[in-house]
């Protein structure tokens, strides 16, 4: 498989089971622990906006899409879409970061507003991702050239999410995240529950 398929699909992996935990933290509500809740959250929401929004998205807007197009033009009305999706991405995640910062801040009567748009962020992004992987990258599969490949191969192992590609090396002049991030994905594994973390309690 090409590095540019092999990261993509990871990374939507990654980001599914992300928004899957974040779901069941929000069912088990913070309980006892409301320090350690809050904090877990934060970390699983900065790390959708830090990785997913940063790096993933644009790396797709600015160079996957694009190559797709050229080839398989009539996938523009889904691609279209996708990208207006992305234009929105970040500021849909900045409003879950301040809705959880009021519910932690001015109390409970704020968790019902953070807990509504944070399901309808979840299901949107889970299908935003589902497209992407049954409309958008069977094309590039089939249509792109070796030369495309190379080039796409190039941008997608810059900043390689090392949360989604353990073992997958980054490029030289663009290495690992993982001992700048190491804090943080010890803090989401630690508590978070599975499918991304080891957390039950």
């Amino acid at each position: 498989m090409h590095p540019t398929l092999q990261i993509i699909q990871k990374e939507h992996a990654s980001l599914t089971a992300m928004l899957q935990s974040i779901r069941m933290m929000i069912k088990r509500g913070p309980r006892d622990k409301p320090a350690t809740f809050f904090e877990v959250m934060r970390a699983m929401l900065f790390y959708i906006d830090e990785f997913a929004e940063k790096s993933h998205h644009p790396k797709e807007t600015q160079y996957l899409f694009p190559a797709i197009l050229s080839v398989c033009p009539e996938v523009k009305g889904v691609i279209g879409l996708l990208d207006a999706e992305h234009e929105t991405g970040e500021r849909r995640v900045r409003e879950l970061q301040h809705l959880l910062l009021a519910w932690e801040i001015l109390g409970v009567t704020h968790q019902d507003a953070f807990t509504r748009a944070c399901e309808a962020y979840i299901d949107y992004y889970l299908e935003h991702i589902h497209v992407e992987n049954t409309q958008v990258l069977p094309q590039a599969a089939q249509h792109l050239s070796a030369q495309d490949w190379e080039r796409l191969d190039v941008e997608f192992l810059k900043n390689v999410d090392p949360l989604a590609n353990h073992g997958l090396a980054a490029s030289q002049d663009h290495p690992s995240l993982a001992n700048e991030f190491s804090h943080l994905f010890t803090q989401i594994t630690r508590h978070a529950p599975a499918p991304i973390g080891l957390g039950d309690d």
